[in-house]
């Protein structure tokens, strides 16, 4: 069985849970606590994060882009970075986009600060890092709106990675509250539609402790 070292609430491991789903690839979930800085894992992956896949023959693939790039090759029944070259050009865009624009400037001063900053012991939230936060994330909830107003999913008519890496990230976030859906209904009838798909349901089963998700946390009609 193919293991995939995660944290329940890490966007980045959420991405490559749900595009195994998708593939119907079957997994064993491993919780990491990466603050420990465990030898065995930073011999797998000397950057000392998750997401790490461990394959049946013991091959191991460290960072959700570099697995996904993996997953596209190997099992290339179920493409999820476009069938033309135009397509995996806009996929990878807007993958690219919610990795590191929307980690950055809205996952990071979220989650980062209200809950790895704990865990991590790295003392108190900052509040003007939290505030700028939810001020990004207002607009990144309108682009998404934008993109879902315009296309069937985020990158065109198919359903793709970026749909996924999209996900990852919101869902996290929705999962300790800080998602105001009301921003836009697009984003959020689109974010209702991914969440739909039985390849989510692990993630809306996902509890953690200290943390008590919203009540429209597991509920597919919000």
């Amino acid at each position: 069985m193919r293991i995939l070292y995660h944290l329940p609430l890490s966007p980045f491991a959420r991405k490559v849970r749900l595009v195994l789903s998708e593939r119907r690839l079957p997994f064993e979930l491993k919780v990491e606590r990466v603050w420990e800085r465990r030898p065995d894992f930073l011999a797998m992956n000397a950057a000392g994060t998750v997401p790490v896949l461990v394959e049946d023959n013991g091959l191991v693939i460290p960072d959700s882009s570099v697995i996904c790039e993996y997953l596209e090759e190997a099992y290339p029944d179920t493409p999820m970075l476009g069938r033309t070259l135009g397509e995996g050009v806009e996929i990878r865009r807007l993958v690219a986009w919610f990795d590191g624009k929307f980690a950055t400037e809205v996952t990071r001063n979220l989650l980062g600060e209200k809950q790895m900053k704990r865990l991590f012991g790295r003392g108190n939230p900052d509040v003007n890092l939290i505030r700028a936060g939810y001020t990004n994330l207002r607009g990144h909830l309108e682009y998404i709106g934008w993109l879902a107003e315009q296309r069937r999913w985020l990158a065109g008519n198919e359903l793709s990675l970026a749909d996924f890496a999209a996900a990852g990230h919101l869902s996290a976030l929705d999962f300790t509250g800080e998602v105001d859906w009301s921003i836009s209904a697009a984003a959020r009838d689109w974010y209702s539609r991914v969440k739909s798909r039985p390849s989510f349901r692990p993630l809306l089963a996902d509890r953690v402790a200290g943390v008590d998700p919203p009540v429209h946390y597991a509920d597919l009609d919000f």
